[in-house]
């Protein structure tokens, strides 16, 4: 059965849960307080389970049980109308040194815990009438990053993913879509950051010659939630200041 909707200031908010994995900290933890703060119900994913805003619970993202349960958990309590597949992991290696287990394990959470966790809240999203699934990609997708290829396969996976299951489930009111953020400022790599080379290849790649903010991911993703545009699917939305673009 189709939630209520309910129209404040022109947007559209649904009554029902959003799912957000990795909701503790960085960019997950900024988009879990921007839903919160909306007015959204945020249910938020963390292998802790702590949450920035919202109910925590406790779900390794790479437990193909462990999210099939929480996701089952969630649901009980409501219906459940949105999901933000924010959990990942980073690092580089050399590509000639690149282990098969390795390359295994970032695909695991960076791509199958996507597949697992958008096929978990398919039933429910259905029965909530439709919904919204974002995706948290990265603009590394569409890039040649030395040292990063395990990292930039994954996200390249997660904008296919995207646009096959954008197809598959729009006769059932279901959009997918890919946020893919350039270089945000966090917690975790604000250090790493205001280091002097960084500084300076931030400030000759990035034609806005800053980093962005997990507040600016957050905000984006809000805004798709509660803006509620019915025709916009499929679409991998670069957020990275035209880094990815430039070629100066």
């Amino acid at each position: 059965m189709p939630v209520t909707l309910d129209r404040r200031d022109g947007c559209v908010m649904r009554e029902g849960t959003i799912i957000v994995t990795g909701a503790s900290r960085g960019i997950g933890a900024a988009i879990a307080r921007d839903l919160d703060q909306r007015g959204c119900k945020v249910a938020g994913l963390s292998r802790g389970g702590t949450t920035a805003a919202g109910t925590g619970y406790a779900c390794d993202m790479a437990d193909e049980a462990a999210v099939r349960d929480a996701v089952a958990r969630i649901a009980a309590a409501g219906p459940i109308i949105g999901l933000v597949n924010n959990a990942g992991v980073y690092s580089e290696t050399r590509s000639a040194e690149l282990t098969v287990a390795a390359f295994e394990q970032m695909m695991r959470v960076n791509v199958t815990a996507v597949l697992v966790g958008c096929r978990e809240a398919y039933p429910h999203l259905v029965q909530a009438g439709g919904g919204l699934i974002v995706n948290i990609g990265s603009f590394y997708d569409r890039l040649g990053v030395s040292r990063a290829l395990a990292y930039s396969a994954t996200k390249a996976a997660v904008g296919a993913m995207t646009r096959c299951l954008a197809v598959e489930w729009a006769r059932d009111n279901i959009r997918v879509l890919d946020v893919a953020p350039g270089y945000i400022e966090t917690d975790m790599n604000r250090e790493a950051l205001k280091q002097d080379f960084m500084q300076a290849y931030i400030k000759r790649r990035i034609p806005l010659r800053r980093p962005g903010s997990a507040e600016e991911v957050a905000r984006l993703v809000g805004m798709l939630f509660e803006a509620d545009i019915g025709f916009l699917t499929g679409e991998t939305i670069y957020l990275d200041g035209a880094h990815g673009i430039n070629h100066q």
